[in-house]
């Protein structure tokens, strides 16, 4: 075992990383430390437009590729922007409707950048044989980007998911069984225990969710496929084909649901105990007294709230005996008390292992609400866009957190109740609690775990023995609606053959008793 155990931590390999934007890279990033640290070479691919994805770094080298568009800044502030408005729309119905309609054009939009991406790294015959010359061991993406799976079937590399979702879904909907009676869509709103009404909501929910893949996402990757693949490649194919998901949730967090043998799951990888905090931020806190502090963040996109709701939200604390730190960018909000800190950068986790610390409130992006498990904090949720609702309900039905949503925060002094419903009730904090306990009692640390997975698939070539072969399969044999096809038209022969010699028989006995009768 001691020799395995040397020849396991002396193999270095090469790895080839293409990433996500915004909070997705702040998580990738910590992987890449990780992999660095333990002496592999990493390489990360970039688009000239990359907004997070910085061209140095002394924990990767890194490849820059020209693109005409890119999801920048800019870009991300537009789509804030449109999502808030039908957000924040007059009539329920319509808000709904209109809110699907922004996260579909936005979905459509994505891919075309993603595939100009790949495509200019295919045409560019230098790169291409620089980066087979380099022998890398495998492909780690994240495949909420299309960018990396296209690009590992091109090299012919072993491919390892950094995943949370695929394509606007969640990844298991593209690996596992997720029967729609207890299973949530992402966007329904609903949990695992569904009325017989949210069942037909949630089914009809993924069926346009698959009509709109189908129809206005998958064409997109799937062309490329065909212009630069050999026949029959299948984009889905390419997906389902993954050698390893590290999936960034656990089941403290999300519904018990079907998996499989090549889903690792790392929920909170990132998280870890405090560090002490910078002195002014330290200061501010001890002088909260028995009260403690209240920390807000809403995330790498959201720098700013239409000024009504900073107003409103600004207001509440005002009201709040406990100290504020809000990282906060744009205009100051008029309501601003002095017992609120307004910053532009947080150190986050750290906050959230303070002890004084008493609520967090949070837009409920994945890596924000784990650090709230893993510290036991107690969130107020304040989602957007994409599957934040879906991420503080699980917390919320869990007791450890209160929604409230941007078209009723600034109504009816919802979130002051919030705040104090969460601070005042007792167990929402001993809820998080016990999900903080469960959540730290594993064998080992998920981000050693999440290192060891991906040196396993690098020292093997891969993990094939984990992947089902179902992907493979068309979809009628993958439903068995073929074998029961089959069976049915058995079953119908024979009853048609029983009836067959039962109408013979009864023939031939009329006619011997007319025979006899005559």
């Amino acid at each position: 075992s001691s020799s395995l155990s040397k020849s396991i931590n002396i193999f270095l390999g090469k790895v080839l990383v293409f990433p996500m934007e915004g909070s997705h890279w702040l998580n990738m990033e910590i992987l890449i430390k990780a992999l660095h640290a333990q002496g592999h070479s990493v390489t990360v691919v970039r688009a000239n437009k990359s907004w997070y994805v910085k061209e140095e770094s002394s924990h990767y080298r890194s490849i820059t590729v020209n693109v005409t568009a890119g999801v920048d800044e800019q870009a991300a502030k537009i789509i804030l922007q449109r999502l808030i408005n039908a957000e924040r729309g007059q009539s329920s119905v319509l808000n709904f409707l209109r809110l699907q309609m922004e996260t579909f054009s936005m979905n459509t939009e994505v891919p075309k950048i993603l595939v100009e991406l790949a495509t200019n790294m295919i045409q560019n015959q230098v790169l291409i044989n620089t980066l087979k010359d380099s022998q890398y061991d495998l492909v780690l993406t994240d495949p909420c980007w299309g960018t990396g799976v296209l690009m590992a079937h091109y090299l012919q590399l072993p491919l390892v998911f950094n995943v949370r979702g695929v394509n606007g879904r969640d990844g298991h909907q593209s690996i596992a069984p997720s029967p729609t009676s207890y299973i949530p869509v992402t966007g329904s709103g609903f949990t695992d225990k569904m009325t017989y009404t949210d069942r037909v909501k949630n089914m009809l929910i993924h069926f346009f969710a698959q009509v709109h893949y189908n129809f206005f996402v998958r064409p997109i990757y799937q062309a490329l496929c065909e212009k630069y693949f050999q026949t029959g490649v299948d984009f889905d194919e390419l997906i389902q084909g993954a050698d390893l998901w590290l999936m960034r949730v656990d089941f403290v967090f999300e519904f018990p649901r079907p998996t499989m043998p090549n889903v690792i799951y790392v929920g909170g990888f990132h998280c870890k105990p405090a560090k002490p905090l910078p002195q002014d931020l330290e200061d501010f806190i001890q002088s909260s007294g028995v009260h403690g502090v209240i920390i807000m963040s809403l995330g790498t996109l959201i720098k700013e709230l239409p000024s009504e709701i900073t107003a409103e939200i600004a207001s509440a604390f005002a009201q709040m005996p406990q100290k504020v730190i809000w990282r906060h960018i744009g205009d100051r909000p008029v309501t601003l008390s002095n017992n609120t800190l307004l910053i532009d950068w947080m150190p986050q986790n750290d906050l959230l292992g303070h002890p004084k610390t008493r609520l967090f409130v949070s837009h409920g992006g994945t890596n924000g609400l784990q650090e709230a498990i893993y510290h036991g904090v107690p969130v107020v949720g304040l989602p957007v866009f994409f599957d934040q609702y879906d991420n503080l309900l699980r917390l919320q039905v869990r007791g450890g957190a209160k929604i409230v949503t941007l078209a009723k925060v600034d109504k009816d002094n919802n979130f002051l109740m919030a705040l104090k419903e969460v601070l005042n009730e007792p167990h929402h904090k001993e809820n998080m609690q016990k999900l903080s306990k469960l959540h730290r009692d594993q064998p080992m640390n998920t981000l050693d775990l999440a290192t060891f997975w991906i040196e396993f698939v690098m020292r093997h070539k891969g993990a094939a023995h984990l992947r089902t072969e179902s992907y493979r399969m068309p979809w009628y044999s993958y439903h068995s609606l073929d074998v029961m096809a089959l069976l049915l038209a058995v079953v119908l022969l024979i009853l048609f053959m029983t009836v067959a010699l039962i109408r013979c028989l009864c023939f031939k006995m009329f006619f011997r008793q007319k025979f006899k009768h005559e």
